[in-house]
C-alpha cells in the first residue's frame, strides 16, 4: 500500500474543514482509507454535522470506513466558525508543520492544503506571505514557485505575494529563466514530452520597442533565449493581453506570468472553482485549493468542495508520477 495523502485542515474558523469533509464523503472508502486529515477533531466533527455527513471521525490507526483525523492539540481555539484568531493562525502553522514532517520522512506521499488566513497566521507570530513561502522555509528550499493548474490553462508565476513595484524588480533574467525551467520540468514529469511554454511580457505590448518600458527587452527576452538554447520549447515575451487567450485555445501548455494578478485573474476567470494551486521547486509534493477561508460563509455548510476534489485528483496524479 502506498503512503497516504495528508490534508491540512487549514484555519479552524474557515471553510477548510467543510470542504474537506464534503470531498472525502464524495470519494470511495478505499480513497478515504489512504487519506489522513491533519487538524482538529472537534472542528471536523462540527463541520460534518453542519454538512450533513454521517461518516464517523476516526483516528489514523482505526479500522473501518470513515474520515481519519490526526488531531493536533492547540490551546485557545475559539470553537466557532468565522472568527479571526491568533490561535487559529497557530493551528494552521502546526498542521502544515506536521504534514511537512510526515512527507519529508516518507510517511506521506503528498500534502493537500485547505485555506489559511494570512492575518491570523501573522498574528500568531508566523510571518509568511502564504503557504508557498512557509513550505519553502520548512523544507529548507531556497526558491519555490506557484503553479495554478486547470484543464485548459496553466500558469506559473515569477513572483506572487509582493507589491507590483517589487514584482517588477524581481523579474530579472535569472528568476525568469528558473521559472521557465521549473515549469518545464514539472510538465514533463506529469507526462508532457515537450511542453509548449509562453512567457508573458511585463509591460503593455511588451514595451513596444521601448515606448512603454524596456524591461521586456532587457530582462524577459534574454531569459527566453537562454531557455531556448537549453532545448526548451518556449516563446516570448508575448503581450499579456493575448497570450492567455492563445493558451486557453490550445496554443500553449503553460504561461509564465510575471506577477500575481497577471496570472491569477485569467485563471480565476476561466476556472474559479476548479483551479489547483501547486507548489513547485520543493523536495515534497503539495497542492491546494485555490480559494480562501471564506469566514463569511464558514459553518453554514454551503461552501463548495469542487476545488478540493480537483486538488485531491491532482495529488493522486503527482503521487503516480515519478519524481525527477
Amino acid at each position: 500500500m502506498s503512503e497516504p495523502v495528508v490534508i491540512t485542515m487549514g484555519d479552524p474558523s474557515g471553510v477548510g474543514a467543510e470542504v474537506t469533509i464534503k470531498a472525502l464523503a464524495d470519494r470511495d472508502a478505499a480513497m478515504r482509507a489512504q487519506t489522513i486529515v491533519i487538524g482538529d477533531r472537534d472542528t471536523m466533527e462540527r463541520a460534518a454535522k453542519v454538512c450533513g455527513v454521517s461518516l464517523p471521525i476516526l483516528s489514523p490507526e482505526d479500522d473501518g470506513d470513515g474520515i481519519r483525523v490526526a488531531h493536533v492539540e492547540i490551546d485557545g481555539l475559539p470553537g466557532a466558525f468565522g472568527v479571526l484568531s491568533p490561535a487559529c493562525g497557530e493551528a494552521s502553522f502546526r498542521y502544515i508543520e506536521r504534514a511537512v514532517e510526515m512527507t519529508m520522512a516518507g510517511k506521506a506521499s503528498c500534502i493537500v492544503t485547505a485555506p489559511i488566513n494570512k492575518e491570523a497566521l501573522n498574528s500568531a507570530g508566523h510571518h509568511y506571505d502564504g503557504h508557498t513561502g512557509m513550505l519553502a522555509h520548512l523544507t529548507g528550499s531556497k526558491s519555490s514557485w506557484m503553479l495554478l493548474a486547470s484543464e485548459r490553462l496553466n500558469v506559473v508565476h515569477v513572483s506572487t505575494h509582493v507589491s507590483l513595484k517589487d514584482a517588477i524588480e524581481r523579474a530579472k533574467p535569472e528568476r525568469v529563466l528558473e521559472t521557465i525551467r521549473t515549469g518545464h520540468k514539472h510538465l514533463k514529469r506529469m507526462g508532457l514530452e515537450a511542453p509548449r511554454i509562453a512567457v508573458a511580457g511585463i509591460n503593455p505590448h511588451c514595451g513596444e520597442n521601448g515606448l512603454f518600458g524596456t524591461e521586456d527587452d532587457l530582462y524577459i527576452a534574454p531569459a527566453v533565449e537562454a531557455a531556448r538554447a537549453e532545448g526548451i520549447n518556449v516563446q516570448g515575451p508575448i503581450s499579456a493581453d493575448t497570450v492567455y487567450h492563445r493558451a486557453y485555445q490550445g496554443a500553449f501548455d503553460l504561461v509564465i506570468a510575471q506577477y500575481h494578478d497577471q496570472g491569477h485573474i485569467p485563471i480565476k476567470l476561466v476556472a474559479f472553482d476548479t483551479a489547483v494551486n501547486v507548489s513547485l521547486g520543493l523536495p515534497i509534493d503539495r497542492c491546494s485549493v485555490d480559494h480562501g477561508t471564506a469566514f463569511d460563509i464558514a459553518g453554514k455548510g454551503i461552501a463548495k468542495h469542487d476545488n478540493m476534489l480537483c486538488a485531491l485528483d491532482y495529488a493522486a496524479k503527482m503521487a503516480a508520477a515519478k519524481r525527477t
